[in-house]
């Protein structure tokens, strides 16, 4: 009978291939299981055009950013020799002759091209240069920071992801009931406050009234809390109503009515079937919205005295620190292609199309 039959594409679950297989294998045309092995090596082949495309993206961000980060400083006002003793020695200790001193030890005195040159030159080398301020190397000047932003980040993303996927799960369960109308409202508050005035507000009901949290530093594990909190309070608000638009629609799909009809419990159901499905799109949307948390992270680092690379950034740009500023830019922005490349990733695990399809004669 399975002689008989066209090609059939199976989309089911991994117990019904199985048995499509011994059905294949048993009427004489071959095994199924043959059809899973291009599944597999496309599914690499994606994965390896994935990372190339991405390789590519990190080298012509870095060339981009570290040029234009040097544009404008070369178009700020002032002068940067002064600027950098000033920041070497305080101001009280800078002098014509000590500018004239540093811009010479740093080579300010060059062309602006040449300048650049160097810089490109020793970012073959993977040398990030000297700080022209501290003196130190910018790869260790940028270690602390680089490490302090992805905890951040990192803490802040599992905030949104935890509260508004339980948010959203929740809200679609009932759609139009009192979670659903306040997690709306919840959106559009999120949305409409800025991060930087949300931390203000935070800073002065959490910290100066209540004093149960520090306002500033990163000495304990509860100062992480206000400006993750900061971070995290828009980032999933938008989360729990994306979740809730997507579980809501797949939950009135038609295998998801099949399957409660076969007596799945209702958690089994959520947990394998609708979960499930709506993994890829909330990851997609994830990305998107972890690459705003990444620009996010300047404003509320300054905010909270956080000592990251927005943080460093910051002073980088006011005194004039040319490879920093470079190093930091070009931190941030290798940190997008990151989490672009993570989520491109994490799509191709989590879409079954590729391994699914399976040909049965």
């Amino acid at each position: 009978m399975a002689a008989g039959r066209a090609e059939l594409v199976l989309v089911t679950s991994v117990p019904l291939r199985a048995a499509a297989r011994q059905v294949g294998s048993a009427g004489g045309a071959g095994p199924a299981g043959d059809g899973a092995r291009p599944g597999r090596l496309a599914r690499r082949a994606a994965i390896r055009r994935v990372l190339a495309q991405r390789c590519v993206q990190a080298v012509s961000v870095t060339v981009l950013v570290s040029t234009a980060c040097f544009a404008v400083v070369q178009t700020l006002p002032g002068d940067v020799a002064m600027r950098i003793a000033a920041g070497r020695y305080g101001y009280d200790g800078v002098t014509a002759a000590t500018a004239d001193a540093v811009r010479a030890e740093l080579g300010l005195d060059a062309p602006a091209w040449q300048q650049l040159l160097r810089w490109w030159a020793d970012l073959l080398r993977l040398d990030l240069g000297t700080s022209l301020v501290t003196g130190r190397d910018v790869g260790a000047e940028l270690a602390l920071p680089v490490a302090s932003s992805l905890q951040l980040a990192a803490v802040a993303l599992l905030l949104a992801v935890v509260v508004g996927g339980a948010v959203g799960t929740a809200a679609a369960r009932r759609p139009g009931g009192l979670l659903d109308r306040l997690t709306t409202v919840w959106v559009a508050g999120a949305r409409a406050l800025p991060p930087f005035l949300l931390g203000l507000l935070l800073i002065v009901v959490f910290s100066v009234h209540l004093g149960w949290l520090p306002a500033v530093g990163h000495g304990s594990a509860s100062s992480v809390v206000l400006p993750a909190a900061t971070l995290a309070v828009g980032l999933s608000g938008l989360f729990a109503r994306v979740t809730r638009d997507t579980v809501a629609q797949i939950g009135g799909s038609a295998f998801v009515a099949f399957a409660e009809t076969k007596g799945l419990r209702r958690r089994a159901v959520l947990v394998r079937h609708v979960l499930r499905n709506a993994g890829l799109t909330l990851v997609a949307y994830l990305g998107v919205q972890a690459v705003l948390l990444v620009e996010g992270v300047v404003v509320v680092e300054s905010l909270f005295a956080w000592p990251g690379l927005g943080h460093a950034l910051v002073h980088a740009i006011f005194w004039r620190d040319v490879p920093v500023l470079q190093a930091a830019a070009v931190a941030l922005a290798l940190l997008v292609v990151l989490v672009n490349t993570v989520v491109d990733l994490a799509g191709l695990a989590l879409d079954p199309r590729p391994r699914r399809r399976e040909v049965v004669p």
